[in-house]
């Protein structure tokens, strides 16, 4: 667990949070309604922020709208702690807020993450903030932001529909990897963010409260605790997560994790380790015999 520099934080005239207040009120009632009605996209006015629009704003605003001075933050990118984004998004906060960061799930209150959903079993109490680069799960079949609310209020999906159609006529299976499509509550169709099938699953009936925020498209939607969250899919043609049998993370292991490929560049050799840095560390504590807490 790290500590802010409040020095820097106290010599500045950024309002707490850097938002002004007014904006992070109407950001929270935004919010509240997201959580009213899952799955539906809210309307937002977003704020500029000093990072460009597509690398995080949306989320970020959700995070600086909602911490507090005794929050605890958590901040990844593709399920890494590390990455250039992270570490940005992470320091922006700690310099404007002067608030407590982690890097261990367990100890977080709010998680603002980027394309995964921690390995780590969430607990009620915490938050799950998601940055979105296209909330609209309806846009790759339908270009007009005024149909696409049309069919939302209808409940007219069968776009989509067709379209995972063609994909098994086309390829036999379908296809979509990352922000595959979900039902939110038998009500409304959903984009789950860029995080991949794999991590699907975890949002359905979950104990905790997901928010997602889209700065650029300027949307907010949520999912409240235990909401069901049901991938599209045929009866002939179930939902299934990638595969990764016979594969396991070189760091740690783990045969039960979402794992990135990558190659050794001197050898050609395809490895593979755990997506969720944080997760992958706290094995091979355990594995070296060094005592760890868990969230779960």
């Amino acid at each position: 667990m790290q500590t802010a520099e409040n020095r820097w934080f106290e010599t500045t005239n950024y309002n707490f949070a850097f938002l002004d207040e007014g904006s992070k009120r109407e950001i929270r009632r935004k919010t509240l309604k997201a959580v009213a009605i899952p799955g539906y996209q809210v309307p937002f006015a977003s704020r500029e922020l000093p990072i460009g629009r597509g690398w995080g704003t949306g989320g970020l605003q959700l995070t600086l709208s909602l911490i507090g001075k005794k929050d605890c933050l958590k901040v990844i990118d593709q399920g890494n702690d590390d990455s250039v984004n992270a570490v940005s998004i992470r320091r922006l906060v700690m310099e404007t807020t002067g608030v407590t960061t982690t890097e261990e799930t367990g100890e977080a209150t709010l998680i603002q993450t980027r394309h995964r959903i921690p390995e780590e079993t969430l607990r009620e109490d915490q938050i799950l903030i998601l940055q979105v680069p296209q909330p609209e799960p309806l846009r790759r079949v339908e270009p007009s932001e005024e149909v696409t609310r049309r069919q939302h209020a209808e409940m007219d999906y069968s776009a989509k529909w067709l379209q995972l159609y063609e994909n098994i006529v086309k390829w036999g299976n379908i296809t979509i990897g990352a922000d595959y499509p979900v039902m939110v509550q038998q009500r409304y169709l959903m984009a789950p963010s860029p995080i991949p099938r794999w991590d699907n699953p975890k949002i359905h009936q979950a104990n905790y409260l997901s928010l997602y925020g889209a700065g650029r498209e300027k949307k907010i939607y949520a999912i409240p605790p235990y909401t069901d969250v049901v991938s599209l899919h045929f009866e002939d043609y179930p939902f299934e997560v990638e595969s990764f049998t016979g594969k396991a993370c070189r760091h740690c292991g783990s045969t039960h994790t979402f794992l990135d490929e990558i190659t050794d560049e001197r050898t050609g050799e395809k490895l593979y380790q755990c997506s969720d840095t944080a997760y992958c560390k706290k094995r091979q504590k355990e594995q070296r015999g060094t005592e760890v807490s868990h969230g779960n």
